[in-house]
């Protein structure tokens, strides 16, 4: 294994394969759909699936609904553990900054939602099915 490890530092490594190897999306497929789908930036430019990484090179991705932007430490198109996976790559401190915010944020908006303490029983669901129909 260790062979392995050593002939993917030397090679080239496409940007969907590391992305897939640095456990930033579950498939590969998937990796590729959201580099295809214009959601990862490599070096400011919009990338191919096809796209070689370099050690050094910024990417900018969108995982879920918060935007990451990453320094590429190693190469690797091995899915590995995710200990080895964090070695990958290092997210710049303005991401984790603006991460940590919009979660403060979503937390704020969720407590400003109005939440019904329980479920609308069988009278209160009618109820509501009605007045949803004379709506449309």
């Amino acid at each position: 294994m260790a062979k392995k490890e050593t002939e993917t530092a030397s090679t080239a490594v496409r940007i969907d394969k590391w992305l897939w190897a640095a456990r930033f999306y579950k498939t590969r497929s998937l990796a590729r759909a959201m580099v295809e789908g214009g959601k990862v930036d490599y070096n400011g430019a919009k990338a191919k699936p096809s796209r070689s990484v370099e050690v050094g090179a910024t990417i900018r991705l969108l995982q879920g609904f918060s935007r990451k932007e990453v320094v590429v430490k190693a190469l690797s198109d091995v899915r590995g553990p995710a200990a080895v996976a964090a070695t990958l790559y290092e997210e710049t401190p303005e991401s984790i900054a603006r991460r940590e915010e919009e979660a403060r944020l979503n937390k704020l908006a969720a407590l400003m939602n109005p939440r019904p303490e329980s479920k609308p029983n069988k009278k209160e669901r009618r109820e509501l099915e009605s007045l949803k129909q004379h709506m449309v």
